[in-house]
């Protein structure tokens, strides 16, 4: 999935978005001692044409602050840098956005790196090997790799070519909606795990780059005043991999775990706590997610038609069942306590049954009634869809990965990868994975550091092990109801300790949409400006 609607026409998430730049002159920048210092003068004068839900073009003249190095010390400045774009006029009308909510759209895909060193607008960051524009020449101020060695590097890694995680196909929408909304847009890049130094060392796997948005939320809130919008009003955005650290961003704020880490960069001394998370798609709780996989798809189908190894499948969903259990979540709804016994009635009753219903709602009669009639499992009455759990999963199909579908026995998965180390591509992160190694290792354990850097990825160990005061209070959660890429239940699940912490959640499926989608951007612009109590500041 394409994430840059940057010239001409592109659809993104069912939205036509039209992008014309032209660029005016810049004023002149100067140069700070202090490498930390945002420079407000430092920006190129642009304009874009952005299309928005309702089909209304709106011109948006915007300043643009091309890649700035976001640490002191940057391991690789091409990824470990970000964007800055701030509205100051819009159709017309003059707009102030010293005090609009900052909008931090990262564009990871597969946890694979995210560049905008050579962006000359809005939305013009990507992720190498993941449908973006994947970032070009040498790194500043860089002692390792050049992004174009990290593309080869890509190519051979596990996981590489789509077995993991789509694009974040959200935030492109995001960012221009935003945009034309009068917010401020911040896009960071941030290291990835295919990225390789002569030495054949791997730089960019966990946590780095959960480590490279802190860093880069410290730069930003380090700046108030200088940097245009309101630092106190961060609202993240993500897709796949990149809902998982947006996700991960807002649970974990100011957590010390992660100190050693950006003092060693040289990050800002300042907070990384963000006010609200936009998450689509999240591919986290990584541990536990082979179980969540197979609970969730362990009875369908490979699309050739071979089911999966249902030894396996039914190991892992034991494993899975222990682990729902010792959660202690409780169903929005007054569902009650949640366990692997009753999630299946739960998904179809707080989410399946109201995202089919808000679907066919929204179709024309003869529209309904063609769908109803292909889609017999499907009971409509008195305007609403009721069906079972066993007749949705016959309804997606095809399951998208083998099992297990995230720490492959074979270490082919991205994930694998993920949680490589030194010159060591790709290894086991869960106990099952390790001890049915088919590869010929010698250990059958995990290595002793996995546990703490599985605890720096995932954001239920900052809600539920480590209940974190700091974390984000509102929640934007999206999935498509045939993603099969992940387990419906992990967006479940996050939403629902969430909720349970008292946190505002705002979560729903996507009717019959697959990864990576977003069919209500606008809502979300709309949900920042609610969550935020923003009201734009427009002139004559």
């Amino acid at each position: 999935m394409g994430i840059g609607a940057t010239a001409g026409v592109a659809a993104v998430g069912g939205i036509a978005l039209s992008a014309n730049a032209s660029s005016s002159k810049s004023s002149s920048s100067s140069s700070s001692s202090d490498a930390l210092v945002f420079d407000p003068d430092a920006y190129t004068k642009l304009t874009k044409t952005v299309t928005d839900t309702a089909g209304t073009k709106h011109t948006v003249v915007y300043h643009f602050w091309k890649a700035i190095t976001y640490v002191a010390n940057p391991v690789d400045a091409t990824y470990q840098s970000l964007i800055v774009s701030s509205p100051v006029e819009i159709d017309g009308k003059a707009v102030d956005a010293s005090n609009a909510p900052i909008l931090l759209a990262n564009s990871v895909g597969g946890y694979l790196p995210s560049s905008v060193s050579t962006a000359t607008e809005v939305g013009g960051g990507g992720s190498a090997m993941g449908g973006g524009a994947a970032p070009s020449g040498a790194p500043s101020a860089s002692t390792s790799t050049s992004a174009s060695a990290a593309a080869s590097a890509s190519a051979s890694a596990p996981g590489a070519n789509g077995n993991t995680n789509a694009t974040g196909g959200a935030t492109s929408s995001n960012q221009l909606l935003a945009l034309a909304a009068g917010y401020v847009v911040i896009e960071p890049g941030a290291r990835g795990r295919t990225l390789k130094n002569s030495s054949g060392e791997y730089y960019g796997t966990a946590p780095t780059a959960i480590v490279d948005l802190k860093a880069a939320v410290r730069y930003v809130k380090s700046n108030k005043g200088r940097i245009p919008g309101n630092v106190e009003r961060i609202v993240s955005a993500g897709t796949s991999a990149g809902g998982a650290l947006s996700s991960l961003l807002g649970a974990s704020g100011d957590s010390p775990i992660y100190d050693k880490y950006l003092k060693a960069l040289g990050a800002a001394d300042a907070s990384d706590a963000i006010f609200a998370t936009g998450a689509w798609c999240p591919i986290t709780d990584l541990e536990h997610a082979d179980g969540a996989y197979e609970w969730n798809w362990g009875g369908n189908d490979l699309s050739t038609g071979k089911q999966v190894d249902q030894t396996v499948s039914k190991a892992l969903q034991a494993q899975f069942a222990e682990y729902q259990a010792g959660l202690k979540l409780r169903g929005l709804g007054g569902f009650g306590p949640l366990n692997a016994r009753n999630l299946d009635a739960y998904m179809v009753g707080q989410y399946l049954e109201p995202s089919a219903t808000t679907y066919l709602a929204a179709l024309s009669d003869s529209a309904r009634a063609t769908y109803l009639k292909a889609n017999t499992f499907i009971t409509w009455s008195g305007g609403k869809a009721t069906f079972t759990w066993a007749d949705f999963l016959t309804h997606v199909g095809a399951r998208k990965k083998d099992t297990p579908a995230f720490d492959a026995f074979d270490l082919s998965a991205g994930e694998n990868n993920e949680f490589g180390t030194g010159t060591t591509l790709a290894r086991h992160f869960t106990a099952y994975g390790a001890k049915n190694d088919s590869t010929g290792l010698s250990s059958k354990r995990v290595a002793s550091d996995i546990p703490a850097k599985l605890d720096l990825m995932n954001p239920m160990y900052h809600l539920v092990e480590k209940v974190n005061p700091n974390r984000s209070k509102h929640w934007w959660i999206r999935l498509g109801t045939k993603d099969s890429d992940t387990a419906l239940t992990v967006a479940a699940n996050l939403a629902a300790r969430l909720d349970n912490l008292g946190d505002d959640v705002n979560h729903i499926y996507y009717w019959d949409e697959g990864h990576g989608a977003n069919t209500d951007p606008g809502d979300f612009i709309k949900w920042i400006a609610q969550v935020t109590g923003h009201k734009a500041k427009r002139g004559k």
